[in-house]
């Protein structure tokens, strides 16, 4: 029974990292996806916009 405690724990987490990876390819793309790459989009924009504009004297 030993060999049986010493292999749940990554029988557990492979299927769950399963799981996951799943998911994660599941929710690729779909009708969210132009959204999502609008805020992704927006996010750059501002990131380097921000980057972009001087900083005044002594900051």
């Amino acid at each position: 029974m030993d060999y049986v405690s010493a292999l749940v724990p990554p029988v557990v987490m492979a299927v769950f990292f399963i799981g996951l990876v799943m998911t994660i390819i599941k929710s690729q793309g779909g009708p969210n996806k132009a959204k999502e790459d609008a805020a992704v989009d927006a996010a750059l924009a501002r990131a380097e916009a921000a980057e972009r504009t001087p900083r005044p004297e002594g900051v």
